[in-house]
């Protein structure tokens, strides 16, 4: 068996080995976590490199998509409010939270348009850059300082981690055209480099979750119920957006598949800590979409050579 046969066989278990690996091995995730925000700069700036400025604009389907992340994300989180703060932020997180980076790459593996998806993570992850400064101090992050010096606080922490890959990209392709090839021409690197991030995060998150007293279970398994509710729900519409748009594959991914990596980050940062438990939740929901639809997409295209 060759390298590349192995490797494509090994892609559909990456996900779920790199979760088991985060709870197994939770108690030294301290030592390492603190490359996390580097993993999502390197994946973000993998994703950009792919899309060329000029195709970088607001399609029908980037639009619908965008609506539902952002309209969808403060819906959701006045209709859980009552519930609680906490309830309410893991699950707005779940749905504002922008599309993975390595959303790309799974929806080419399925067959989807990469460059409408690629196009639409920059939208995605730029109106995130711009507005969580804002949402989370009026969720009340930061509530000791004034509202513009909260906003200029988050601001500085969450924009130049998504802004300043898209720049970078740019000006690779106009000063160093050969790097921005080499990197564009391996997008496959982002979905390796997100496993390596899940198994950061989710240790960060098992970690936080065990240290919790028992009185909190309740929350908890509350938060990991709506993160199902809200992972299925996208994917769901994000299909129906994408049939609509003329890329159901497309459309799932980009609204269905999250850069949790980002999202427990932002909660565990910014929210109450307990909120990250929704999207350390949702790593599983998602990836569990994910490796089914690898397994049978494989399974069709196997039985498709066969006849």
């Amino acid at each position: 068996m060759n390298v590349t046969v192995l490797r494509q066989r090994l892609k559909p278990w990456m996900l779920p080995i790199a979760m088991l690996g985060g709870i197994l091995f939770h108690n030294f995730i301290d030592a390492i976590s603190f490359i996390a925000p580097y993993l999502i700069f390197v994946m973000l700036l993998i994703t950009f490199c792919k899309v060329r400025p000029s195709e970088f604009r607001l399609t029908a389907l980037s639009g619908r998509l965008l609506a539902v992340q952002v309209a969808g994300g403060l819906a959701v989180y006045f209709m859980c409010l009552p519930l609680g703060a906490d309830i309410a932020e893991g699950a707005f997180i779940c749905v504002f939270c922008p599309t993975a980076t390595a959303a790309p790459v799974i929806t080419g593996m399925l067959g989807g348009s990469v460059p409408r998806l690629a196009t639409f993570s920059i939208v995605s992850n730029v109106a995130v850059a711009i507005l969580a400064p804002v949402f989370f101090t009026m969720m009340g992050s930061g509530s000791h300082f004034t509202f513009i010096e909260s906003v200029t606080m988050i601001a500085t922490h969450v924009v130049p981690l998504i802004i300043l890959p898209l720049f970078t990209a740019f000006a690779l392709l106009r000063f160093m055209p050969k790097v921005h090839g080499a990197i564009a021409s391996r997008q496959g690197l982002s979905f390796y480099i997100w496993a390596v991030s899940l198994f950061i995060v989710v240790g960060r998150a098992v970690s936080f979750v065990m240290s919790e007293p028992a009185g909190m279970i309740p929350e908890m398994l509350l938060l990991a119920g709506l993160s199902l509710v809200v992972c299925c729900l996208q994917f769901y519409i994000g299909r129906r957006i994408g049939r609509a748009c003329g890329d159901k594959i497309a459309g799932a991914q980009g609204l269905g598949q999250k850069n949790t990596v980002l999202a427990i980050w932002m909660a565990l940062t910014y929210l109450h800590p307990i909120a990250s438990v929704a999207p350390a939740a949702y790593v599983a929901w998602q990836n569990t979409i994910n490796s089914a639809q690898l397994y049978f997409k494989a399974k069709r295209d196997a039985q498709g050579k066969n006849f």
